[in-house]
């Protein structure tokens, strides 16, 4: 667990991290009181960023690999033993609000934050204000039956892998840095970890090219719909495969020919916030929720 003390957006003073109690909850809330009595003053609010979804309807938190939390109201609980205002949010729509608060989203009024790591996700803002402030799931492109059954040049039949949602042919199989590792092996028997493949494609091997001829291809008709569907203006993207300057700008490319808007300047863009953006954006979170 990483924490910080946020005077403002922008003054962050980062704590020491301490190792997330996963099935004991009443270690978990220990966690936070006694950071809270670390401080000179009693904060006005805790706002936390973490690796699930809020249930709008029911205020549970779906958070299966943090079993004490899972199926759990956070919010309410938190409050009750810490008599604090709580706002919670998932990761990725946390690193949206970094972005749109004083990273690449500046100045615009929608901006979709797109993941591309071990996972495909996103957030979405909308004048300076996360949609999910209070759960849901808006933002999650990775997932529903969204992959093309044939991509790249000349098309090739790509099958509709099994995503771990319990759905089939999710944009998470083939956009996230294990899925362009399952392309590789699929259209090549090759074994390579996703920097390998790119490291290849940039020297000018032909097998990684073909790889991500395909990746590009099937990643960016789903984002492009995504960014017709939000009007997003901008789509600043982090994750580990982010780290390759030169894949965005192929994938900015692909996807702004396939947009209704056509956009002069580069859309889908690397990420500004590249240190801890969760805490970045669960301090914005905290000061819009506070209003």
């Amino acid at each position: 667990m990483k924490g910080a003390v946020a005077a403002s957006p922008t003054d962050i003073r980062p704590m020491p991290r301490v190792t997330t109690p996963g099935r004991d909850f009443a270690a978990f809330v220990a966690v936070f009181r006694d950071a809270i009595l670390q401080l000179p003053d009693k904060p006005q609010c805790l706002a936390i960023s973490i690796t699930g979804v809020v249930d709008e309807d029911s205020g549970t938190l779906i958070c299966a690999n943090i079993p004490c939390m899972h199926q759990r109201d956070l919010k309410h609980d938190l409050e009750a033993a810490l008599g604090l205002p709580v706002f919670i949010a998932n990761d990725a729509d946390c690193f949206a609000l970094a972005e749109a608060g004083v990273g690449a989203g500046q100045g615009h009024r929608i901006v979709f934050g797109a993941i591309l790591g071990s996972g495909v996700g996103g957030g979405l803002v909308v004048d300076g204000r996360l949609i999910n402030e209070h759960g849901g799931f808006a933002g999650e492109w990775g997932h529903g039956t969204a992959a093309a059954s044939f991509a790249g040049t000349p098309p090739v039949l790509i099958p509709h892998f099994a995503c771990e949602c319990g759905q089939s042919g999710c944009v998470n199989t083939i956009g996230a840095a294990r899925g362009m590792e399952r392309l590789h092996q699929h259209l090549h028997g090759i074994r390579a970890t996703s920097e390998t493949i790119i490291q290849r494609w940039q020297a000018g091997d032909n097998a990684a090219a073909r790889t991500l001829d395909v990746f590009v291809d099937l990643v960016s008709a789903p984002l492009a719909l995504t960014i017709n569907i939000t009007g997003a203006t901008i789509v600043p993207v982090g994750g580990g495969l982010a780290n390759s300057k030169a894949l965005l700008t192929v994938l900015d490319e692909a996807v702004r020919s396939r947009t209704l808007r056509r956009f002069p300047r580069p859309l889908v863009v690397p990420a500004a916030c590249t240190v801890e953006p969760g805490l970045i954006g669960a301090a914005l979170l905290g000061a819009a929720c506070l209003g």
